[in-house]
């Protein structure tokens, strides 16, 4: 072929090869087009959603082959959903009440608009809002954190709205503390091991590796929200919980906190054959999850479909209804 080509005059060469050029552009077009991406929006790599994350892309990249399957850290909640949104991933980790926040289009928790696109997949486990202060800043109760210095997580990511909530049922402003940074968990840390900050605020699944860090290398103190605090956020996302005592060195006695509950979420642009992989091979590989992190022992099938309004995937409904949890 190449030989008879080079021996046309150079005119009808030209137009030889261009036809050849324009019959292999559909073919790679068409190739494209039919590459199959699945995107996990995590959160920062010193939390509970980044190394899930990482599990769920190997389940998800032996489920689905063909697909080419990416993790991304991320802000978190806000953010993740921000991007499904705008189809720039396909499932990805949020908290119940950012969720909630996003469905309204709540513009203070970071939506613009509603963002009436995402559907839920699972639920999966709670965030336990973790107040952690070194034990030389004299802080034992939520009232001692005033005049401190605190971080709050990163601006607008679902621990910093969690943290504007328990903070405000407990009477707290930003304005109360000597220094308010919105860092992720691990810069938290370092500035706390460095004598920079006096508590951190994480949301987060217990045992979270920052915390685990953080109790190493200093003495801490975990400090209780009581009850009463829960109740004044007013929303039924949070709800009493208890951080069992030794889940992290130094912490001997259980310590009263609040849980949220964690989701994975996806949207409508995603077809409702993969919604339905997605939902299936996460509850089939359960201990590839667990192994990535403990909190996921708390992943369970017959909940999954609890605690928020957003609407399910019809994929993942397709799922559950198989599994029997849906009737």
């Amino acid at each position: 072929m190449k030989h008879l080509i080079s021996a046309l005059p150079l005119p009808r060469r030209t137009l030889v090869l261009g036809a050849l050029a324009s019959a292999t552009l559909p073919f790679s077009r068409l190739a494209l087009a039919q590459q199959k991406f699945i995107n996990v929006l995590t959160g920062g790599q010193s939390g509970v959603y980044y190394p899930m994350g990482v599990a769920l892309s190997q389940i998800y990249g032996k489920a689905m082959p063909d697909a080419k399957v990416t993790v991304q850290a991320t802000k978190a909640s806000a953010e993740n959903l921000n991007l499904l949104q705008a189809g720039r991933g396909e499932i990805a980790f949020t908290l119940a009440d950012s969720l909630s926040d996003a469905w309204r289009g709540d513009k203070d928790a970071g939506f613009a608009a509603p963002l009436t696109k995402l559907r839920a997949i699972a639920g999966i486990y709670s965030n336990y809002i973790q107040i952690v202060a070194s034990g030389d800043s004299g802080i034992k109760t939520m009232a001692d954190l005033k005049g401190k210095r605190i971080s709050v997580g990163a601006p607008k990511s679902g621990t910093e709205l969690n943290a504007r909530a328990i903070l405000k049922a407990a009477g707290l402003a930003y304005s109360d503390f000597a220094k308010v940074e919105y860092l992720p968990f691990g810069e938290s840390v370092e500035l706390m091991k460095n004598r920079q900050l006096d508590v951190t605020l994480q949301s987060a699944g217990l045992g979270v590796s920052s915390i685990r860090d953080l109790a190493t290398s200093v003495k801490i103190v975990v400090v209780p929200v009581p009850a009463e605090v829960v109740a004044k956020v007013g929303d039924a996302a949070y709800q009493p919980a208890v951080i069992p005592a030794n889940t992290y060195d130094g912490q001997t006695a259980d310590v009263a906190t609040v849980a949220i509950r964690n989701f994975l979420v996806s949207h409508t642009g995603v077809s409702s054959d993969d919604a339905y992989i997605l939902t299936k091979s996460l509850f089939e590989n359960l201990p590839t999850m667990v192994a990535a992190h403990n909190a996921a022992k708390a992943i369970q099938r017959d909940t999954a479909m609890q605690g928020t309004t957003v609407p399910f995937h019809p994929g993942a409904e397709k799922y559950y209804r198989e599994a029997g949890v849906l009737k």
